[in-house]
């Protein structure tokens, strides 16, 4: 087989590096940050993460995340909570993503950090110093490579996302204590709960049309966010950046469609973008980086490959869109509080359907390739590949 070459260095790619270098391939992955880095992102770390690491011999425990066991919905000033139907975890990506790298490594991937590729040509990777051949796996996360770009066509591509870290006060540590709270607002919604080191993430995203209605600026979309009774408490708190992270026209909803002349694996954000309002994209990255490795190694094609891929998680991003869209219209945003307080068994519900099936976590886990429906590609059925 080509030597696996993984462009991109967040869970999906680390995932894939870790797997493949069990399985003896001596994978290249290439990462174009050289150090530790912060992403936007929910940081909540659920149940099937934590399966799919542990699968890669990787220890969670170690890096100090918080406990999350509840969530509370804010709208205006009507609130709901339940408990969630697994134990999650409150862990930054600056600290997992990195540490995933150092494992992927001792276990004998090579990994070039600073590494920035280009553009594909001919089946490689095209680099400041020249091309590097192999099984290409492309795991840049939310951002494109030039000429892979996503069809946006039918996505939520008009949010503008932020992240800012705090210090968490003494109410905030009270009030969010083992819960996530998610606050739907005009125009977007934020999450927000703890994470290692005392500190809080806050994560939000804002369609462009609400943003500029604000002002446009950074400040006066916090002051509207400090009138929202869930996160009034943010006022008193220190923020940690100089600056929000900020990303904008991420394809909400995005699915890569298997196609019989796919020559590329497809991994994370670059399959499938499932909106953080109740979707689980760290877990799918790291099912599809996961099965990525085994089936790469067997040889099978990419085109493949996409199809389980789609199989195992195309219901459940699309089900997490159309929650999304609920979540942004006022009678959304009632309905959906007033249905978690009169019934909180529907959390748990819609926690299972916008998550991998459990089968198909426990089988990729264990070096399966997922149960999800066959799909078609370009009009035919992907056939099975014995392994």
């Amino acid at each position: 087989m080509q030597r696996p070459v993984i462009i991109g260095g967040g869970l999906a790619g680390g995932a894939a590096a870790a797997r493949l270098a069990v399985l003896g391939a001596r994978p290249l992955l290439l990462e174009r940050e050289s150090a530790a880095h912060d992403k936007i992102c929910g940081e909540f770390l659920s149940v099937e993460a934590a399966a799919h690491l542990a699968a890669l011999g990787f220890d969670i425990a170690r890096l100090g995340g918080a406990p999350i066991g509840h969530v509370r919905l804010h709208a205006g000033r009507r609130q709901a909570e339940a408990r969630l139907p697994f134990r999650a975890t409150g862990l930054t990506r600056r600290a997992l993503d990195w540490a995933l790298l150092d494992h992927a490594e001792a276990l004998g991937a090579e990994v070039r950090r600073g590494t920035s590729v280009r553009h594909l040509a001919d089946g490689a990777a095209v680099v400041a110093d020249g091309q590097i051949d192999g099984q290409l796996l492309l795991a840049t996360g939310k951002h494109e490579l030039r000429g892979q770009g996503r069809d946006a066509t039918g996505t939520i591509d008009d949010l503008i996302g932020f992240k800012q870290f705090y210090r968490a006060t003494p109410a905030l540590s009270a009030a969010l204590a083992g819960t996530v709270a998610v606050t739907a607002f005009e125009g977007g919604y934020a999450g927000l709960q703890c994470v290692e080191g005392g500190r809080l993430n806050l994560c939000l995203v804002v369609n462009r049309a609400r943003f500029r209605a604000l002002g446009g600026t950074w400040p006066a979309l916090f002051d509207a966010l400090l009138r929202e009774p869930g996160l009034a408490l943010l006022g008193d708190a220190e923020a940690l950046l100089a600056k929000p992270l900020t990303i904008s026209a991420v394809p909400y909803g995005y699915l890569a469609r298997p196609r019989s002349d796919d020559r590329v694996y497809r991994l994370g954000d670059q399959a499938a973008v499932i909106p953080s309002f109740c979707g689980d994209g760290m877990a799918m990255a790291l099912h599809g980086g996961r099965m990525a490795a085994d089936m790469a190694a067997a040889g099978a094609p990419a085109a493949l490959f996409q199809a389980r891929l789609h199989g195992d998680v195309a219901r459940q991003v699309r089900l997490a869109t159309r929650l999304q869209r609920l979540a942004t219209s006022p009678l959304g945003r009632f309905a959906l509080v007033a249905g978690l307080g009169a019934a909180p068994a529907v959390l748990a519900a819609l926690a299972k359907w916008t998550r991998v099936a459990p089968e198909a976590v426990a089988e990729t886990a264990s070096g399966g390739w997922g149960r999800g429906p066959q799909t078609p590609i370009d009009g035919l059925v992907a056939p099975s590949l014995e392994h």
